[in-house]
């Protein structure tokens, strides 16, 4: 299974470098807008400054829909990804108890392994937060899914040497444990808003300013008093929608607290 991130367009960029560069570019594109509008307008064209209105209006509205979109997307993959770390806790934790209802020998080396798989899946976590290469996170990946073909041969062998309920029980707490995996890794790594829909929103945010920009020219202000507070709030509240969107990066992470709680417990356990 091949354990690849799906790359943003913008993963490449700090948070900051985001911040800043959309808010040049925006005050940019009112200036543009200004500048094109002072050579082609008459020099008191009212009528022109009645019809951008309407213009600027929809683009405004248009903007805020994108946005609004953008962000509950963003805000829907953030809250998948923590209710997965705490169902992948609970799952894990089960399926520890539950080898306490198999042989003793098996229930040694199965505990051994599902240790070793929670301390792989928080270092993973924790490279990934870091802006640790890539790479490390996706051995640590691979790692993950070795483990898991090993607690299921075990569980397997287990199931097939005493078929009966309690071994019937931890192989579904096995598969549970891959099936989690998979969600955690699709919601993380894979659902990403597409490229296409924030290439959407700042183009529309760019034919947005441009247009002030022209009303403004026809109005003889440019109103930066007001431009500027528009912009960075409007600049903050898209930062925020990509940060959302990062699995890893940024302010705002997914807490690991279920995992290392369990972590935790698990080392308590074992002593």
């Amino acid at each position: 299974m091949g354990e690849c991130m799906n790359i943003g367009i913008f993963d490449s960029l700090p948070m900051w470098g985001i911040y800043i560069g959309m808010t040049l570019t925006l005050l940019l594109s009112f200036e543009v807008g200004y500048q094109i509008s002072n050579y082609t307008a008459v020099h008191d064209d009212k009528e022109g400054f009645n019809s951008t209105g309407p213009m600027v209006g929809g683009l405004l509205a248009m903007l805020a829909f994108v946005l609004a979109f953008t962000f509950s997307m963003a805000s829907s993959q953030h809250n998948l990804r923590k209710v997965n770390v705490l169902k992948e806790a609970n799952i894990i934790g089960t399926a520890y108890l539950r080898a306490d209802l198999i042989g003793d020998r098996d229930e040694t080396k199965i505990k051994q392994l599902i240790k070793e798989y929670v301390d792989i899946r928080l270092y993973a976590i924790q490279m990934g937060m870091a802006g640790i290469n890539r790479d490390i996170v996706k051995k640590s990946l691979t790692r993950s899914v070795e483990i898991q073909e090993k607690l299921w041969a075990q569980a397997s062998s287990v199931s097939k040497k005493e078929p009966n309920i309690n071994t019937g029980l931890f192989v579904q707490s096995i598969n549970d444990i891959i099936d989690v995996h998979q969600k955690r890794v699709t919601a993380g790594l894979y659902n990403r808003i597409p490229s296409s829909v924030l290439l959407l929103l700042l183009i529309i945010s760019i034919l947005t300013m441009m247009t002030m920009g022209s009303q403004a020219k026809l109005a003889k202000s440019r109103r930066l008093t007001a431009l500027i507070p528009l912009i960075l709030a409007f600049t903050a509240l898209t930062t925020v929608v990509i940060d959302l969107d990062r699995p890893f990066e940024g302010m705002i992470t997914v807490g690991q607290e279920a995992m290392i709680d369990l972590q935790s417990s698990l080392n308590r356990t074992s002593k």
